[in-house]
Parts: structure tokens; sequence; C-alpha cells
């Protein structure tokens, strides 16, 4: 048996929390500017919507967390990803505007839990949190894990790519359209990671001796380096996914 609980309430797993789930991640991820001035704000604005999966012995086990928006179920009034839907939430909440729509930001199971269905566990138990709490509609802007090795193909084609069997060739995209959900549309511009050349040869462990775009590790698109103005952009694609 497992537990969806908010992390308010269990402080206990924090500091392993901080541990675990960074560990999936690419370095450069955490390095959006546009997240910054919303995310303590975030935090204060929508405890309830932050979660730990635990397991029956109370070992930690996934965590998710995501924010409320208010979405009129069209393509067009999509926000424009992950950085977008968090700047709306909490510019919404201040403008006192009801939501109706909780966005699925990110979820994420430890690595030594995984290959066990542990994510579909979480995006059902916090997709079922959203609705019985009044926000009917479940959106996700989601990374595609196998697009890094498809950095230059369009994410608008590789949100097309399926197998035999018709599902998606994205292997977190299944996970997502086996639990109902469908694929909304492309957002080609999520987020955007900037930072120095020095900054994005340490994140990604590559040199740039030259300006240029470049591949790299982990990286859903091609980084653009900018030596005489010193600067790395990266702008990431998600694709938006709708669980209700």
């Amino acid at each position: 048996m497992y537990e969806l609980i908010p992390v308010a309430d269990a402080p206990q797993y924090d500091e392993e929390a901080e541990r675990r789930f960074v560990e999936e991640w690419p370095e450069f991820i955490f390095h959006d500017e546009g997240v910054k001035p919303y995310r303590e704000r975030r935090v204060q604005y929508f405890p309830q919507w932050e979660f730990y999966l635990v397991s029956s012995d109370e070992r930690l086990i996934a965590g998710c967390w995501g924010v409320p928006i208010a979405w009129d179920g069209t393509v067009a009034d999509l926000p424009g990803g992950f950085t977008d839907s968090l700047a709306r939430a909490v510019t919404s909440y201040e403008e006192g505007v009801v939501p109706n729509t909780f966005v699925l930001m990110a979820a994420a199971v430890r690595s030594d839990e995984q290959g066990q269905g542990h994510a579909g566990r979480v995006i059902t138990a916090v997709r079922d949190r959203a609705i019985a709490g009044g926000l009917p509609q479940v959106i996700a802007p989601v990374r595609p894990t196998l697009k890094s090795r498809y950095p230059l193909t369009p994410i608008e084609t590789f949100m097309t790519w399926t197998r035999s069997d018709g599902l998606p060739l994205d292997p977190w995209l299944r996970t997502h359209v086996r639990l109902g959900a469908t694929l909304l549309a492309p957002a080609p511009a999520s987020q955007t990671m900037t930072g120095t050349v020095a900054e994005w040869e340490k994140w990604t462990s590559m040199l740039f001796p030259s300006s240029g775009t470049y591949t790299i590790p982990s990286g859903l698109t091609t980084l653009e380096v900018d030596r005489d103005a010193d600067l790395g952009t990266y702008v990431e694609p998600n694709i938006w996914l709708r669980h209700a």
C-alpha cells in the first residue's frame, strides 16, 4: 500500500527527498532564471499541492508537485510550458482568479525504486487528489526522456512518433498515455536556461571553444553558445498532456 502525503505534513522526508529527487535530472534544468521570481511564492501559496509517495513501511518512494491555474480547455489557452504555468498560477492567485485546472509540474521516483510502476502510482494519486480538490482538469508539460537521443528533431515531430502498437515511442509519454492521458500540443519553449560559457561547461562536462550550436548530454534540443557575449542559451521543449 502507498500513501500520498503533503510535503508540509512530512518534514522527516525532506532531506532524503532533496538528495534522491535530483539524481535523474541534468544540472542545467535547475537554472531557469524565469522560475526564480515565482519559486518562493509558489511554496507559500500552494503547500497543499506538493507531495511525497510513501510505502506502508514508511519508505519514501516518489515525489511530485503542481500548481492550480485557470484554463479554458483549449490549446490556444495553454500556458507556454513549465515556466509560464508557474507564472500563471502565482499571478492568478494574487489576482484572485479562481482555478479550475491542476498542472502536474514534476514527478520523480527515487532511482533505486524505478521500474516497479511507482510513476503510475504517483501520477494517478495526484490526479485523483486534484479532481477531488475541485480541479477537474489535469494537464502536464511533460519532459520526454527519449528526446535527448534526437536533439535535432523538432518536438512537433517527435511527439508524433509511435511504436508498432500505436503507443508513443517515448517511454515517459507511454507511461502517461497508459494511465489515460492524451497528447495535447507541443510546448517548444517550455523553459529557458541561460548561463555563462564557464557555467555551461561545468553543467555539461563539455568544452565550448567557439560560438555555435552544440548537442549536450541529456539535452532535448541544442545549446546556443555565444562566446563574445559569454552566454549559453538552451530552450527546452516539452509536450502538453491532458489527464482529465
